[in-house]
């Protein structure tokens, strides 16, 4: 295609952060009506590429062309002039305004010096009838469903840009119905010739709207096709950079012994997060959880945790029915969570690694049985040795430490507190080689010694290796269970791209 036909580019964009390279080299393209859905993993370069394209950050190399002249964007304003528009996931209105406020926000009419109220709900009326969106406009925004904000945050963005129409995660908040609403918007402004970029972690929803797809992995182009050449299977494959066509099932064995089951759910689930699921975990079995970001992975963590209570089903511990409520409810259980983000959710900071690991048992044993300064020693120091944290002491602050150090220090809180069930949610992710292999080591030896374990991983070899079952998650709901010789990187590609209704046994 000739570099005239595209309305923006980015050509060998590089961004480097300190010693990360962020975007290296990376090319991309966007016509005039079309969806171009931009695809990648956690850290893949997805959310820097927009930010280069919007001009919230500029690049270290490359250039960015506009209708084939390039352009330096200084920032979103000015990107704006170019007629380039973002909407986020988070609607970035204000709530307590007015729609027509919020619609004319910074450029309103005005009729003798003044804010012409009037002119402007008429105008918006008009503007809003446009998107078959039919509200009072003097209403305030935030007495509106998330969808019809999202609406309202894109009529806003094509008035003021009209060329190109950035959706950040737009639907990630959003019910089938209103996933729909949205797309038929999208679909009248493909049709009038607005060029769409379409971020999301749905596959299926990138299958109903998009017209190519571009894929980045680890800050890296991987490819830009169309996905009438593509299968879900493709897009999967390319987005985890694993062929479906190896083998080798897992030699762990589940337990099926009824009388170890720990903990049964029964149509456990929570609007907006998780669809209602079946799930039963035995004592001594490593349960693995796969799937593409945004699958639903960690919704499912925080709701068995009580961080995010279920509003649905019902759940055992033990074989006595009860209620996860709440973070106390689980550890009262004996549940422990090591989330995602270590450094927002997992480490507390500036205090030392001696209390980071004291924490959590502190808090089940209660305040009035405060542990003393010599236990507290003794018990970081016994976790610190067998998990092998490096520390120059345990009186430093945790931040200080590696990541994999922080990471160790977050799964001996939990240990220290002899958990029966211990959830992990990405527990190898940006730590290096050997921190890496000694938490593996780590989850065999604790299944081996009995312990039940639910661990996300978007490492599928990783997974593989050490669960006695894997769920496979899409689109917030668990739609495969995996066992046997089904337990293998193949399968669960397959698995994930599956658009059938049919699981995978």
């Amino acid at each position: 295609m000739a570099d005239g036909d595209y309305v923006l580019e980015a050509r060998g964009v590089l961004k480097i952060f300190g010693n990360h390279v962020a975007l290296d080299t990376v090319d991309f393209g966007l016509r005039p009506g079309e969806v171009h859905a931009l695809l990648g993993e956690n850290g893949a370069g997805k959310s820097t590429l927009i930010k280069i394209l919007t001009g919230a950050y500029q690049p270290d190399g490359g250039g960015i062309y506009v209708d084939g002249a390039e352009v330096s964007l200084d920032n979103p304003l000015h990107a704006q002039t170019y007629g380039i528009g973002t909407v986020y996931q988070e609607v970035n209105l204000l709530p307590n305004r007015s729609v027509a406020e919020n619609l004319f926000l910074g450029h309103q009419p005005r009729r003798f010096g003044f804010v012409d109220f009037r002119r402007m709900e008429a105008d918006a009326r008009t503007l809003l009838a446009n998107y078959d969106l039919h509200i009072d406009p003097s209403s305030e925004l935030g007495t509106h469903s998330v969808a019809v904000q999202q609406i309202v945050a894109i009529a806003r963005a094509v008035q003021l840009s009209g060329k190109v129409l950035i959706l950040d995660e737009p639907t990630a908040s959003l019910d089938r119905n209103e996933v729909e609403r949205l797309f038929e918007v999208v679909r009248g402004l493909k049709a009038k010739g607005l060029a769409i970029i379409f971020i999301t972690h749905f596959l299926d929803q990138v299958f109903a709207i998009a017209d190519r797809v571009t894929v980045l992995r680890n800050g890296r182009l991987i490819d830009t096709r169309p996905l009438d050449d593509l299968s879900r299977t493709d897009v999967v494959r390319l987005m985890l950079g694993k062929d479906i066509a190896f083998s080798g099932a897992t030699d762990v064995e589940p337990s099926e012994n009824p009388d170890e089951v720990l903990l049964d759910f029964k149509g456990y689930g929570r609007k907006r997060s998780v669809l209602p699921f079946d799930l039963t975990i035995h004592k001594g079995e490593v349960v693995g959880v796969a799937g593409l970001l945004g699958s639903g992975r960690t919704e499912v963590a925080r709701i068995m945790f009580g961080a995010d209570p279920a509003d649905q089903g019902s759940v055992s511990v033990n074989g006595k029915p009860t209620g996860l409520r709440r973070t106390t409810d689980a550890i009262r259980h004996g549940f422990g969570f090591c989330p995602e983000d270590r450094k927002a959710e997992g480490i507390l900071g500036d205090l030392s690694v001696r209390e980071n690991i004291v924490i959590a048992l502190q808090g089940k044993l209660g305040w009035f049985k405060a542990l003393n300064r010599d236990e507290q020693l003794e018990i970081a120091g016994r976790f610190g040795e067998a998990m092998d944290i490096r520390a120059a002491s345990l009186d430093m602050p945790v931040k200080l430490l590696s990541g994999g150090n922080q990471q160790k220090v977050i799964l001996s809180r939990w240990l220290a507190t002899d958990p029966a069930f211990l959830i992990l949610d990405e527990p190898t992710r940006g730590i290096d080689v050997g921190a890496h292999a000694e938490i593996v080591r780590t989850i065999n030896r604790l299944r081996e010694d009995g312990m039940a374990m639910l661990v996300i991983s978007s490492e599928l070899d990783e997974v593989v290796a050490y669960s006695s079952r894997i769920v496979v998650m899409r689109d917030r709901e668990m739609v495969a269970e995996l066992r046997g010789k089904n337990i293998n990187p193949g399968v669960i590609v397959q698995a994930i791209a599956n658009h059938s209704d049919e699981a995978v046994a």
